[in-house]
């Protein structure tokens, strides 16, 4: 195992996912107001990240999210384009509120590439590039970081789909048992071990839809964590 693929929202940005949720489309729906009703555009944007993450063609997910958001908001898509961008640069950086940095991922992080690992962030690629740069920032991070960001405009699949992760492996140039998939949700993330990848599961902001049982190589605590990336050899 040489390299490091991380989760962001939950995992190295310590959330609560639905407060995350309802200050994001609070803000946004008070930047686009005068669009559409708040309501309205929700349900908009709800119903194209919901195709979006269903879709498996070779498309890149903005590709796909644009197209259909266009076609629900009656070809209006050009007087959309612009604020959401403008959007991602100004109000969304009042979303921080909802989240919070935490140390021992900071650590962690740091020692596995003092330690000579690749580390890699496999947010699902729902958001703009500019909004996953902010979120590494808010966890007490800088882009550079890491050697790979899935995003939005790069990507061509959504979490939980399996392509998205076979995808990420032939961009970085691995195979799955070089790399570990470190996650809190144990649909989206640990999905990875079928293809081969190891997962350990951060048990801080879990998320496990239905309360279903689920499989992982390791788990734990943030704390644990770094008790275990301590535990790593160097390479």
């Amino acid at each position: 195992m040489n390299t490091i693929l991380f989760d962001l929202d939950g995992t190295l940005l310590s959330m609560d996912a639905e407060e995350f949720e309802k200050v994001y489309f609070n803000e946004i729906g008070k930047s686009f107001s005068d669009l559409m009703d708040p309501m309205e555009l929700g349900k908009h944007i709800w119903a194209s990240t919901k195709t979006m993450v269903s879709s498996l063609d070779e498309r890149t997910n903005e590709e796909v999210f644009m197209q259909d958001f266009n076609i629900r908001v009656n070809n209006r898509l050009h007087e959309f384009w612009h604020r959401f961008d403008n959007f991602y640069d100004n109000e969304f950086l009042r979303v921080q509120s909802s989240v919070k940095s935490e140390e021992k991922m900071i650590r962690s992080v740091k020692l596995l590439k003092e330690k000579g690992y690749n580390v890699v962030v496999v947010t699902n690629p729902l958001f703009p590039i500019k909004a996953i740069h902010h979120r590494i920032r808010w966890a007490g991070f800088k882009p550079e970081d890491f050697t790979y960001i899935t995003s939005f405009e790069k990507n061509h699949y959504c979490k939980p789909q399996i392509k998205l992760y076979e995808e990420v492996l032939k961009d970085i140039n691995k195979k799955p048992g070089e790399c570990l998939m470190v996650g809190n949700d144990t649909v989206e993330d640990l999905v990875a071990k079928n293809i081969g990848i190891k997962t350990y599961l951060i048990k801080d902001n879990i998320l496990n839809k239905n309360d279903k049982n689920y499989v992982t190589d390791y788990e734990g605590n943030y704390e644990e964590f770094y008790k275990f990336v301590e535990g790593l050899p160097c390479i």
